[in-house]
């Protein structure tokens, strides 16, 4: 973990910024998730291996379950898990693809599915076909 604080500055609450390497590095400056409070806040996951930093081969279906995968391993750094998920965030390039997403995301929230919103967008970093961002509560928030 690493504390999140501007220089000169202290917060009137301190974010834990989050970053694991059982997840793809953040390509950015960004962090891979932000805990403030009883929340985590994901940046968008794309379907990188974090092994090799690569796209992962394969269709929408293995891009969203390499997506999901990386999720489940920033939220697990972070003190939280899939079932704590209160509602993500889709986007992604083809709105065909949307039967193909929903049947493996349904496999990750088998039960009391968080709120989601979905979007389609004319491209996504270094070509991928998804990205979801999501926001959970901690798990030792009861």
């Amino acid at each position: 973990m690493i504390w999140c604080v501007a220089p000169g500055s202290m917060p009137a609450v301190t974010r834990t910024c989050i970053s694991t390497p059982h997840a793809p590095a953040a390509v950015g400056p960004y962090s891979q998730a932000v805990v403030d409070g009883d929340r985590v806040y994901s940046s968008g996951q794309i379907p990188l291996d974090p092994k090799t930093g690569k796209l992962v081969p394969g269709d929408i279906a293995a891009q969203t379950r390499q997506v999901l995968d990386n999720l489940a391993a920033v939220l697990a750094a972070a003190g939280s898990r899939m079932d704590l998920v209160c509602k993500s965030t889709v986007f992604v390039t083809n709105l065909a693809d949307f039967a193909t997403i929903n049947q493996v995301y349904a496999s990750y929230f088998p039960a009391a599915p968080p709120a989601r919103s979905t979007v389609q967008v004319a491209a996504l970093p270094l070509g991928a076909a998804i990205e979801i961002e999501v926001v959970a509560r901690l798990a030792s928030a009861g």
